[in-house]
């Protein structure tokens, strides 16, 4: 079986050549109960001063919370993603329409890009999130703290 095309969650560019994508690529452990459901994805912060590729593991929680903030976004608010296992990528919406994104891997770099976004980008973004789970859906239920099993629903 091959593995799906990368599907981007985050794909945030303007005119002026900024952009900050997060690219899930595909599933951190497939076949391994603990690390099946757990995706991976590349980080792509991108503007005049810098040009950087960092690695971020995304849960499923991740996925829920993102949906939850992106929903809630308006101007003044935020949303995220990451952060509590290292990496971190936080949104914040401006009264203008420009976005402000803070990229904070600790071991590695922390920027601050400025990106106005084109169009009906969160409707946009919300689409993106259900392509990501269509692609990779969650297969691995936990049963209690620490045990695990497979779906009913999993694809083989």
């Amino acid at each position: 079986m091959t593995e799906p095309a990368p599907v981007d969650l985050i794909h945030l560019a303007d005119a002026e050549g900024n952009r900050c994508i997060v690219r899930v690529t595909g599933r951190f452990q497939p076949g391994v109960l603990t690390g099946h459901d757990i995706l991976r994805a590349d980080v792509l912060a991108s503007a005049s001063f810098v040009d950087a590729r960092l690695n971020l593991y995304l849960f499923q929680q991740d996925l829920d919370a993102w949906q939850a903030k992106l929903s809630d976004l308006v101007p003044g608010r935020e949303a995220g993603i990451g952060g509590d296992r290292g990496l971190s990528l936080v949104l914040r919406m401006h009264e203008d329409g420009w976005l402000s994104i803070t990229v904070d891997d600790p071991d590695r770099l922390t920027t601050l890009l400025g990106i106005r976004p084109e169009g009906d980008w969160v409707n946009e973004h919300h689409e993106r999130l259900e392509q990501v789970r269509l692609t990779w859906p969650r297969e691995v239920i936990e049963r209690t703290p620490g045990v695990y099993e497979w779906s009913p629903n999993r694809k083989r």
